[in-house]
């Protein structure tokens, strides 16, 4: 294809695809394909400049598809798109450009998160909510005022007093991450299909024509921004101060957000913001470079469908079209088998992708996947990739179902499925040298034992040679076992040994993380240690005493007390208490007596100690560790340079310490706890 006809080829398929994404809320392929072949049309149409028209993608904003049962309303100020940015030179670029348009050496940027949701556009007049609608094509949008009346985050009436006679509020609509994985789950048991993303549920959450419909999805909103405002108004002086004004006016704003200087300024905002994007309460899928003065934003002024003083720098996609090669069954060290899609390699999320978890046999038939289907592909952050959905329409005519094994594909055993679980089992135990593998690796790990230098490569030479059977044999290996294996050397094997001896050294927490148990994770570990002081006593809890622990209900009771009853546990525990693994006794404090009972905590800035320590510290006096503020969260613990949690805080009302009376309060409440448990 020659590029001419590859440029009315791209045309046709990014309006097409336009339509899916924001007509129907059915994109059939990842946001970074779009943007990829979106950057391509705009490189032919700067080539040939003369073939540009009014009516191609690159010219237009969203996508505006006229339906009979709802009514159109225009924007009193156009609603535009921003410029995208892809790489550290485009913001570079960007700056330049910034710089030189203004005449400035340096500019101050207002930098924000950008939501993975849909735009909308809120009319007030004097001060009272009269019209709400979508983006649109930028002119006009969809009439959606009945259904966002359904989110009670939005003002109805605004606050304080002094509004102008009508404005413009812009925002997001979206949902938020454990909104969306509840919703899920109701879809799932309802045997409905549940949704892709976020970003669609929300989006198709707003277009129902029944507003009872949306009332359904649990619908979130930040403001942004303002868009037309009657001229007798005056505006604050910045993009940060305005953003403070719809806070007082009732708007929620996030508390991501920050004034920055000059290009190192944006930089240093967007590793951040991606460094915590998957500890974030909701979907980003980049963030937003303005120019936080408001005059100077006029002064730029804006192109046909963006303005010039705005940039979205887009993360890594974390979405990505491939196919599957094969599926293959994992054994884990709890014998789970779970199915994993072999891939075409794909590159997203910053890293090339092979392998996909399909997670159990449910989610397969769910989302019918099969070899040869070509599938959407995630990966966010550290999450391992899973596959989301199947482009139905690009399967081949001679795929079959999946179906899990019946034996064991490590070790020939059994596989079984207990009733109330969803998951199939290897029955072979530490005989399938997948589990012990598994096993060991757990047993090492950072959170674990510690083992500093024991990973996969040396666990499998040692089971796969029989010399380790369960942990306690690895402290049994001489020197000269461990120097003789694959890339090992006197040296290694001497640093190995000096941190398998320095590990028995661990704690009563740490040794229950290490033990594997079912359903006990960090915090329960951390829970169980603290609430029983003593394995022996933990050992003999029967159901009954172990759901007295806080936020330890059945199920998990039930998985340690059917751990302990185990023989074969007891005495892999009593082989490592017989190799010399100790823990000094933890000072015993019953869960619901513990000083910081009830408390919560979100932490901001840099600390003395790491974010972990500090986490540790706060929950062993029996508080939580939040991520995001609410009005329930009893303080917020300011470290060195925080971010926008602050701001956010004066506008709850949430208490403020710093890391000095933060250190205080904690020892406050432990010496009363200690001279209370004294008499």
């Amino acid at each position: 294809m020659d590029e001419l006809a590859r440029l009315g080829f791209l045309r046709e398929r990014l309006q097409q695809y336009s339509r899916e994404y924001y007509g129907v809320d059915m994109p059939t392929i990842p946001d970074a394909e779009y943007d990829a072949l979106f950057r391509e049309l705009v490189a032919l149409e700067n080539r040939y400049p003369h073939l540009r028209t009014a009516d191609s993608p690159t010219e237009q904003v969203g996508f505006l598809e006229r339906r009979r049962e709802v009514r159109l309303v225009p924007h009193l100020q156009p609603m535009l798109s921003l410029v995208n940015g892809f790489e550290m030179s485009d913001v570079a670029e960007f700056d330049r450009r910034i710089r030189e348009g203004l005449n400035q050496e340096t500019v101050e940027y207002c930098c924000e998160p950008k939501f993975d949701g849909l735009a909308v556009n809120l009319l007030y007049r004097y001060g009272r909510w009269v019209q709400g609608a979508t983006r649109g094509d930028g002119e006009m949008g969809e009439e959606v005022s009945a259904n966002l009346r359904t989110l009670s985050c939005l003002p109805v009436q605004l606050a304080g007093a002094g509004w102008p006679e009508w404005i413009e509020v812009r925002g997001e609509v979206f949902m938020l991450k454990q909104d969306f994985a509840e919703l899920n789950q109701r879809q799932r048991a309802a045997g409905e299909r549940p949704f892709v993303n976020p970003r669609n549920a929300a989006a198709g959450a707003l277009r129902q024509l029944d507003p009872t419909e949306t009332a359904r999805r649990p619908l979130s909103f930040y403001a942004y921004g303002v868009g037309g405002v009657s001229p007798e108004f005056v505006l604050p002086d910045t993009q940060a101060e305005l953003l403070v004004w719809l806070a007082q006016w009732g708007f929620p704003v996030t508390g991501e957000i920050r004034t920055v200087r000059g290009l190192s300024g944006l930089t240093s905002f967007f590793d951040d913001l991606q460094t915590r994007r998957t500890d974030l309460p909701y979907e980003v899928d980049g963030v937003v470079y303005k120019v936080n003065e408001l005059a100077l934003q006029q002064a730029l002024g804006f192109i046909t469908r963006a303005p010039r003083f705005a940039l979205a720098h887009k993360f890594p996609a974390e979405e990505a079209l491939t196919r599957v090669l094969d599926i293959e069954i994992q054994v884990g060290r709890t014998g789970v088998l779970t199915p994993v899609a072999v891939l075409a390699p794909v590159f997203v999320g910053g890293v090339t992708v092979t392998r996909a978890t399909l997670h159990n046999e449910e989610e397969i038939r769910r989302k019918d996947v099969r070899c040869g289907d070509q599938v959407w592909v995630r990966r966010a952050g550290d999450v391992i990739p899973e596959v989301v959905a199947v482009v139905q329409a690009e399967r081949q005519g001679n795929s079959s179902m999946f179906s899990m094994p019946a034996h064991c594909p490590v070790c020939g055993s059994l596989v079984q499925r207990l009733p109330e679980e969803i998951a199939y089992r290897c029955g072979g135990g530490l005989l399938c040298s997948a589990q012990r593998k598994q096993s060991l690796l757990h047993f090492a790990s950072r959170r674990a034992m510690n083992i500093e230098g024991l990973g996969d490569k040396l666990v499998d030479a040692v089971v796969d040679l029989g010399w380790v059977q369960e942990p306690a044999d690895l402290y049994r290996l001489s020197r000269d076992q461990w120097a003789s294996l694959p890339r090992m050397a006197e040296k290694s094997a001497e640093n190995l040994l000096v941190a398998l001896e320095r590990s028995k050294a661990t704690t009563f927490e740490r040794f229950l993380i290490a033990l594997g148990i079912r359903q006990v994770g960090e915090r329960t570990a951390r829970d169980l240690a603290l609430h029983f002081g003593s394995l022996e006593v933990l050992m003999h809890a029967d159901e009954s005493a172990l759901q007295a622990v806080p936020e330890v209900g059945p199920v998990v009771a039930r998985a340690v007390a059917v751990f302990f009853a185990d023989p074969r546990q007891c005495h892999i525990i009593s082989h490592l208490q017989q190799v010399g693994v100790t823990w000094p006794q933890p000072h015993r404090t019953q869960a619901d007596h513990r000083p910081l009972t009830g408390q919560s905590f979100v932490l901001t800035g840099t600390l003395t100690c790491s974010r972990a320590e500090a986490q540790r510290r706060i929950e062993e006096a029996g508080g939580k560790v939040n991520g995001s503020l609410s009005r329930s969260t009893t303080y917020l613990v300011v470290g060195h340079d925080p971010g926008g949690k602050v701001d956010q805080a004066q506008r709850l009302g949430v208490a403020q310490i710093d890391e000095t009376q933060w250190m205080t309060l904690l020892h406050k409440e432990r010496n009363r706890d200690d001279a209370q448990a004294d008499s």
